[in-house]
């Protein structure tokens, strides 16, 4: 949260010995207003069970950041889209029929409609 000034940054940077110039072109990156929280998760192991805490976690943050701000996270404009998008695109995989995509689109289509391969034993 507290952040680094471009002076502080310079002087840090040349202090360690960095050339003069590397540090005119790599402090401006280096450096933050401050005042920006985050947050730290600490938990014995990644299990499925704190994966999905984590997940859960977010959605609740996106939710709650949503009513403060007065708008439904869950209903914007870019996730109607995708909505619809993924509506027709279940549709093709489930064997109805097919829509120009792009590459990328119609190669996964054509790969979950596949018949999955014969394992050997």
């Amino acid at each position: 949260m507290r952040g680094r000034t471009l002076e502080e940054t310079t002087e840090a940077m040349l202090a360690m010995g960095m050339d003069p110039q590397r540090v005119r072109q790599l402090a401006p990156h280096r450096s933050f207003p401050g005042n920006n929280p985050s947050n730290t998760l600490l938990y014995p192991s990644l299990t499925p069970r704190v994966l999905g805490q984590i997940i859960a976690l977010y959605e609740h943050k996106v939710f709650v950041q949503g009513v403060i701000w007065g708008l439904n996270s869950f209903d914007q404009w870019g996730v109607e889209l995708g909505k619809e998008l993924a509506a027709t695109i279940l549709a093709e995989i489930r064997g109805g029929h097919t829509q120009p995509h792009d590459a990328s689109t119609a190669g996964l289509i054509a790969r979950l409609r596949a018949p999955p391969p014969l394992r050997g034993r």
